[in-house]
């Protein structure tokens, strides 16, 4: 049960996830979580090639905590557009946002 396979599965299938609630979502909040998702289907991507194939055990870890890094970011960031959004439109349906194209 402890094989590089079923890490592989689980986190394709968290990436799959995350990239089915980006797509179908009209939310701009369940569209910041589907790519949280992704991002962490990467991260357990790293995190088995690390445990399985590496030679140096620090290399997946660094690059996961980096990626981490990258999606506290984009939260911060994306919440505030959100937020702004909110704001002028009083929605945050990617629908209504859409009207802002200048």
């Amino acid at each position: 049960m402890n094989t590089l396979g079923v890490y592989l599965i689980i986190a394709a299938l968290l990436f799959s996830l995350g990239l089915l609630g980006v797509l179908q979502r009209r939310n701009l909040i369940g569209m910041l979580i589907s790519v949280e998702l992704m991002l962490n289907g990467a991260n357990i991507n790293f995190m088995a090639f690390n445990r399985f194939l590496a030679p140096d055990p620090t290399v997946g870890q660094l690059f996961t905590l980096f990626v981490m890094g990258l999606a506290a970011a984009e939260a911060a960031i994306g919440l505030s557009i959100i937020l702004a959004l909110f704001r002028k439109m009083r929605s945050i349906n990617i629908e209504r946002a859409q009207q802002l194209r200048g």
